[in-house]
Protein backbone atom coordinates (compact mmCIF):
# COMPACT_ATOMS: atom_id res chain seq x y z
CA UNK A 1 0.00 0.00 0.00
CA UNK A 2 1.19 3.56 -0.71
CA UNK A 3 1.01 5.88 2.31
CA UNK A 4 1.04 9.68 2.33
CA UNK A 5 3.31 11.39 4.89
CA UNK A 6 5.49 14.47 5.34
CA UNK A 7 8.79 15.29 7.04
CA UNK A 8 7.99 18.36 9.15
CA UNK A 9 6.49 20.70 6.50
CA UNK A 10 8.20 19.08 3.52
CA UNK A 11 6.42 16.67 1.20
CA UNK A 12 9.77 15.56 -0.30
CA UNK A 13 9.95 12.41 1.84
CA UNK A 14 12.55 10.83 -0.46
CA UNK A 15 15.00 13.60 0.49
CA UNK A 16 14.86 12.79 4.21
CA UNK A 17 14.51 9.00 4.10
CA UNK A 18 15.62 5.91 2.17
CA UNK A 19 13.92 2.51 1.93
CA UNK A 20 15.10 -0.94 0.81
CA UNK A 21 13.93 -4.51 1.42
CA UNK A 22 16.24 -4.90 4.45
CA UNK A 23 16.25 -1.48 6.18
CA UNK A 24 14.87 2.07 6.24
CA UNK A 25 16.87 5.24 6.98
CA UNK A 26 15.20 8.40 8.30
CA UNK A 27 16.81 11.76 9.01
CA UNK A 28 17.04 12.84 12.65
CA UNK A 29 14.87 15.71 13.84
CA UNK A 30 11.62 15.11 11.96
CA UNK A 31 8.21 15.18 13.59
CA UNK A 32 7.14 12.07 15.51
CA UNK A 33 4.24 11.53 13.13
CA UNK A 34 6.65 10.87 10.25
CA UNK A 35 8.56 8.21 12.21
CA UNK A 36 5.36 6.59 13.50
CA UNK A 37 3.98 6.27 9.95
CA UNK A 38 7.20 4.55 8.80
CA UNK A 39 7.45 2.28 11.83
CA UNK A 40 3.79 1.24 11.79
CA UNK A 41 4.22 -0.10 8.27
CA UNK A 42 7.78 -1.45 8.49
CA UNK A 43 8.88 -2.40 12.01
CA UNK A 44 7.52 -5.97 11.81
CA UNK A 45 9.75 -6.59 8.78
CA UNK A 46 12.82 -4.33 8.79
CA UNK A 47 14.61 -1.88 11.13
CA UNK A 48 13.91 1.87 10.86
CA UNK A 49 17.13 3.80 11.63
CA UNK A 50 17.35 7.46 12.67
CA UNK A 51 20.60 8.86 11.29
CA UNK A 52 22.48 11.76 9.72
CA UNK A 53 25.09 11.93 6.97
CA UNK A 54 27.83 14.57 7.44
CA UNK A 55 25.61 16.06 10.16
CA UNK A 56 22.76 16.61 7.68
CA UNK A 57 19.25 15.15 7.68
CA UNK A 58 18.80 14.60 3.94
CA UNK A 59 19.89 10.94 4.12
CA UNK A 60 17.75 9.95 1.12
CA UNK A 61 19.73 12.09 -1.33
CA UNK A 62 23.22 11.40 0.04
CA UNK A 63 23.00 7.59 0.32
CA UNK A 64 21.98 4.74 -1.95
CA UNK A 65 21.48 1.08 -1.16
CA UNK A 66 19.62 -2.17 -1.64
CA UNK A 67 19.04 -5.40 0.27
CA UNK A 68 22.78 -6.23 0.22
CA UNK A 69 24.49 -2.93 0.99
CA UNK A 70 24.51 0.80 1.63
CA UNK A 71 26.82 3.34 0.00
CA UNK A 72 27.55 6.62 1.80
CA UNK A 73 29.61 9.66 0.66
CA UNK A 74 33.14 10.41 1.88
CA UNK A 75 31.78 13.29 4.02
CA UNK A 76 30.18 10.72 6.36
CA UNK A 77 31.81 10.93 9.80
CA UNK A 78 33.35 7.91 11.55
CA UNK A 79 30.66 8.07 14.23
CA UNK A 80 27.85 8.01 11.66
CA UNK A 81 29.51 5.11 9.84
CA UNK A 82 29.85 3.15 13.10
CA UNK A 83 26.19 3.85 13.99
CA UNK A 84 25.01 2.55 10.59
CA UNK A 85 27.18 -0.58 10.78
CA UNK A 86 26.04 -1.37 14.34
CA UNK A 87 22.34 -0.79 13.62
CA UNK A 88 21.87 -2.38 10.20
CA UNK A 89 21.42 -6.15 9.72
CA UNK A 90 24.70 -8.09 9.61
CA UNK A 91 24.27 -9.05 5.94
CA UNK A 92 24.19 -5.36 4.87
CA UNK A 93 27.62 -4.03 3.87
CA UNK A 94 28.15 -0.30 4.56
CA UNK A 95 30.78 1.30 2.30
CA UNK A 96 32.12 4.85 2.16
CA UNK A 97 32.63 6.07 -1.42
CA UNK A 98 35.17 8.64 -2.66
CA UNK A 99 32.98 10.15 -5.39
CA UNK A 100 33.01 13.70 -6.79
CA UNK A 101 29.23 13.53 -7.31
CA UNK A 102 28.65 13.04 -3.59
CA UNK A 103 24.81 13.19 -3.54
CA UNK A 104 24.71 9.46 -4.30
CA UNK A 105 20.90 9.26 -4.10
CA UNK A 106 20.62 11.76 -6.97
CA UNK A 107 23.12 10.09 -9.31
CA UNK A 108 22.40 6.38 -8.66
CA UNK A 109 19.10 4.49 -8.85
CA UNK A 110 19.08 0.79 -7.96
CA UNK A 111 17.04 -2.23 -6.99
CA UNK A 112 18.42 -5.63 -5.93
CA UNK A 113 19.53 -6.58 -9.45
CA UNK A 114 20.32 -3.54 -11.64
CA UNK A 115 21.66 -0.01 -11.06
CA UNK A 116 21.44 3.05 -13.33
CA UNK A 117 24.14 5.67 -12.76
CA UNK A 118 24.98 9.22 -13.90
CA UNK A 119 27.10 9.10 -17.10
CA UNK A 120 29.94 11.05 -15.39
CA UNK A 121 30.28 8.77 -12.35
CA UNK A 122 33.86 7.64 -11.62
CA UNK A 123 34.94 4.19 -12.86
CA UNK A 124 36.02 3.22 -9.32
CA UNK A 125 32.56 4.11 -7.99
CA UNK A 126 30.96 1.96 -10.68
CA UNK A 127 33.04 -1.02 -9.52
CA UNK A 128 32.14 -0.40 -5.85
CA UNK A 129 28.42 -0.25 -6.75
CA UNK A 130 28.73 -3.57 -8.58
CA UNK A 131 30.69 -5.25 -5.76
CA UNK A 132 28.87 -3.94 -2.67
CA UNK A 133 25.30 -3.90 -4.01
CA UNK A 134 25.75 -6.99 -6.20
CA UNK A 135 24.09 -5.46 -9.25
CA UNK A 136 24.68 -4.92 -12.97
CA UNK A 137 25.56 -1.27 -13.59
CA UNK A 138 24.52 0.84 -16.61
CA UNK A 139 25.37 4.48 -17.39
CA UNK A 140 22.08 6.06 -18.45
CA UNK A 141 19.95 9.18 -18.63
CA UNK A 142 16.19 9.29 -17.92
CA UNK A 143 14.05 11.60 -20.03
CA UNK A 144 17.19 13.47 -21.04
CA UNK A 145 18.10 14.00 -17.36
CA UNK A 146 21.48 12.77 -16.07
CA UNK A 147 20.31 12.70 -12.42
CA UNK A 148 18.83 9.21 -12.69
CA UNK A 149 18.30 8.91 -8.93
CA UNK A 150 16.13 12.03 -8.90
CA UNK A 151 14.02 11.31 -11.99
CA UNK A 152 13.48 7.55 -11.71
CA UNK A 153 12.36 5.19 -8.97
CA UNK A 154 12.17 1.41 -9.27
CA UNK A 155 11.90 -1.69 -7.12
CA UNK A 156 12.12 -5.39 -8.04
CA UNK A 157 8.43 -5.22 -9.07
CA UNK A 158 8.25 -2.16 -11.34
CA UNK A 159 9.32 1.43 -11.79
CA UNK A 160 8.37 5.03 -12.54
CA UNK A 161 10.33 7.45 -14.70
CA UNK A 162 10.29 11.16 -15.62
CA UNK A 163 6.99 12.09 -17.37
CA UNK A 164 8.85 13.38 -20.46
CA UNK A 165 10.60 10.05 -21.07
CA UNK A 166 9.86 8.82 -24.60
CA UNK A 167 8.23 5.45 -25.26
CA UNK A 168 11.41 4.27 -26.99
CA UNK A 169 13.54 5.21 -23.95
CA UNK A 170 11.08 3.51 -21.60
CA UNK A 171 11.22 0.30 -23.62
CA UNK A 172 15.04 0.40 -23.55
CA UNK A 173 15.11 1.03 -19.79
CA UNK A 174 12.51 -1.65 -19.15
CA UNK A 175 14.65 -4.16 -21.07
CA UNK A 176 17.73 -3.19 -19.01
CA UNK A 177 15.89 -3.36 -15.69
CA UNK A 178 13.68 -6.35 -16.51
CA UNK A 179 10.69 -4.67 -14.79
CA UNK A 180 7.65 -2.84 -16.22
CA UNK A 181 7.93 0.97 -16.29
CA UNK A 182 5.47 3.85 -16.44
CA UNK A 183 5.98 7.61 -16.79
CA UNK A 184 4.48 9.43 -13.84
CA UNK A 185 4.60 12.11 -11.15
CA UNK A 186 4.21 12.53 -7.37
CA UNK A 187 3.15 15.42 -5.12
CA UNK A 188 0.56 16.84 -7.53
CA UNK A 189 2.68 16.89 -10.69
CA UNK A 190 6.29 16.89 -9.43
CA UNK A 191 8.67 15.02 -11.76
CA UNK A 192 11.31 14.60 -9.01
CA UNK A 193 10.28 11.04 -8.22
CA UNK A 194 13.33 10.19 -6.10
CA UNK A 195 12.69 13.15 -3.82
CA UNK A 196 8.94 12.68 -3.64
CA UNK A 197 8.68 9.03 -2.60
CA UNK A 198 10.43 5.95 -1.22
CA UNK A 199 9.47 2.41 -2.18
CA UNK A 200 10.40 -1.24 -1.70
CA UNK A 201 8.76 -4.49 -2.78
CA UNK A 202 5.78 -4.27 -0.42
CA UNK A 203 5.29 -0.65 0.61
CA UNK A 204 5.65 2.95 -0.58
CA UNK A 205 5.58 6.36 1.11
CA UNK A 206 4.96 9.60 -0.78
CA UNK A 207 4.35 13.27 0.01
CA UNK A 208 1.04 14.58 1.34
CA UNK A 209 0.40 16.48 -1.91
CA UNK A 210 0.27 13.23 -3.93
CA UNK A 211 -3.14 12.93 -5.61
CA UNK A 212 -5.43 9.91 -5.63
CA UNK A 213 -4.61 9.28 -9.29
CA UNK A 214 -0.86 9.34 -8.59
CA UNK A 215 -1.34 6.96 -5.63
CA UNK A 216 -3.29 4.61 -7.89
CA UNK A 217 -0.51 4.61 -10.51
CA UNK A 218 2.15 4.01 -7.83
CA UNK A 219 0.26 1.08 -6.29
CA UNK A 220 -0.38 -0.41 -9.72
CA UNK A 221 3.14 -0.24 -11.20
CA UNK A 222 4.93 -1.29 -7.99
CA UNK A 223 2.40 -4.13 -7.46
CA UNK A 224 1.68 -3.05 -3.89
CA UNK A 225 -0.99 -4.85 -1.90
CA UNK A 226 -4.28 -3.05 -1.72
CA UNK A 227 -6.32 -2.40 1.42
CA UNK A 228 -7.69 -5.63 2.83
CA UNK A 229 -4.49 -7.47 1.97
CA UNK A 230 -5.54 -8.22 -1.58
CA UNK A 231 -2.40 -8.62 -3.71
CA UNK A 232 -2.23 -7.57 -7.31
CA UNK A 233 -5.18 -6.10 -9.15
CA UNK A 234 -7.54 -3.52 -7.75
CA UNK A 235 -10.76 -4.66 -6.12
CA UNK A 236 -14.08 -2.98 -7.13
CA UNK A 237 -14.30 -0.96 -3.89
CA UNK A 238 -10.70 0.23 -4.37
CA UNK A 239 -11.55 1.51 -7.86
CA UNK A 240 -14.55 3.44 -6.47
CA UNK A 241 -12.33 4.98 -3.76
CA UNK A 242 -9.68 5.90 -6.34
CA UNK A 243 -12.27 7.62 -8.54
CA UNK A 244 -13.69 9.49 -5.53
CA UNK A 245 -10.19 10.62 -4.43
CA UNK A 246 -9.35 11.75 -7.97
CA UNK A 247 -12.57 13.77 -8.21
CA UNK A 248 -11.94 15.47 -4.86
CA UNK A 249 -8.36 16.27 -5.91
CA UNK A 250 -9.53 17.82 -9.16
CA UNK A 251 -12.17 19.96 -7.43
CA UNK A 252 -9.89 21.13 -4.61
Amino acid sequence: MATRCSFENSHEVGVFSALTNSYCLAGIGGNENFYSVLEAELRDHIPVLHSTIAGCRFVGRTTVGNVRGLLVPNTTTDGELAHLRNSLPDKVVVQRVEERLSALGNVICTNDHVALIHPDTDRETEEIISDVLGVEVFRQTVGGQALVGSYAKFSNQGGMVHPRTTVQDMEELSTLLQVPLVAGTVNRGSDVLGGGMIVNDWSAFCGMDTTGTEISVIESIFKLQRSGGQPGGAQPMDIVMDMRSSLIDQLS
